[in-house]
């Protein structure tokens, strides 16, 4: 009997630790952003009360319209990444812990190589205004940018973009300063570089989001990524990924003459006043490889205000 009752213990463990395992279906499909983003939701997962989620992802070449609309209505997808804006967050539920700590507010420009001459001419933010720039249709970015007075030519695919700066259709394909340098990489072939002194920066969260009424699931998240920022893995995470390592060894945030731009987009529940959410430039420190802001050229800024 004791044998019996010890087996039905077992299988009613196992059938409730089956049921308690629940699925977050994601996307990723060529996304620059998907690892990182998949890291920090398994990140989110383990410090959370209910550790039992599995992550599953699917490659489909949805545009990220579509990614938001499966999301939205419960179909394919469970969870998606994006830039944040009040749009955004009033369809679908944001998990307001910016990921990249708003670096992605951070932007520099992917370039033809031919074209560093033209991108030298810039002093003033009108200056910059001449040039054209190249958005993802659906992408926050580009409404920003529309709204600060930039010409932005777009398109549905990503991908897209690189070939047609790389043809002259745009100027400029600005990029989160975490993003350009793996994205060229990737694409040695093509005749892109990086743009050398300039940088744009504008408020620019980069949320999961959840369907509205998964209020689980967001509450679980949420309750993760607070603890792990508490106990220091966050960071640990964000300053230990090769992306963002790379961005402080290459970028030159420092010296780079900024652009500060306003986003009219931002949602009023940004968590705009929790500083340890959010990425301060002037926190790296000064080495052979990040010039010293004594520098003639440092820390120009240009603000519309």
């Amino acid at each position: 009997m004791i044998k019996i009752i010890s087996l039905c213990l077992i299988f009613l463990a196992s059938i409730h630790a089956f049921a308690a395992e629940k699925t977050i279906r994601v996307n990723d499909f060529s996304d620059p952003n998907a690892a990182y983003a998949i890291k920090m939701l398994k990140l989110a997962i383990t410090h959370s009360d209910n550790p039992n989620y599995k992550v599953d992802v699917i490659k489909e070449d949805f545009t990220q319209a579509r990614v938001n609309e499966e999301v939205r209505t419960g179909g394919l997808l469970d969870l998606c990444w994006a830039s944040s804006d009040a749009e955004i967050e009033s369809q679908l539920r944001p998990i307001r812990i910016p990921l990249f700590k708003g670096l992605l507010g951070y932007r520099i420009f992917i370039i033809n190589k031919n074209n560093q001459a033209k991108f030298d001419q810039v002093k003033t933010l009108d200056d910059l205004k001449k040039l054209t720039i190249g958005q993802g249709r659906t992408w926050a970015d580009g409404r920003i940018l529309e709204a600060n007075g930039f010409n932005v030519i777009k398109t549905n695919k990503y991908p897209s973009l690189f070939y047609m700066v790389e043809g002259g259709r745009f100027d400029g394909f600005p990029r989160g300063v975490h993003e350009p340098f793996g994205e060229l990489e990737a694409r040695p072939t093509m005749d892109l570089t990086v743009e050398k002194n300039l940088m744009v920066y504008y408020q620019m969260p980069f949320y999961l989001f959840v369907p509205p009424n998964n209020q689980t699931l967001a509450k679980d998240l949420e309750t993760g990524f607070e603890r792990a920022i508490a106990n220091g893995e966050f960071d640990k995470v964000f300053y230990g990924d090769k992306s963002i390592q790379d961005v402080l060894q290459k970028a030159n945030m420092k010296n780079r003459r900024l652009f500060k731009l306003e986003n009219p987009l931002l949602s009023k529940e940004t968590p705009i006043q929790r500083k340890e959410l959010w990425f301060d430039p002037q926190s790296i420190p000064d080495n052979s490889s990040q010039p010293s802001s004594n520098n003639a050229t440092a820390n120009q800024i240009t603000s519309i205000e």
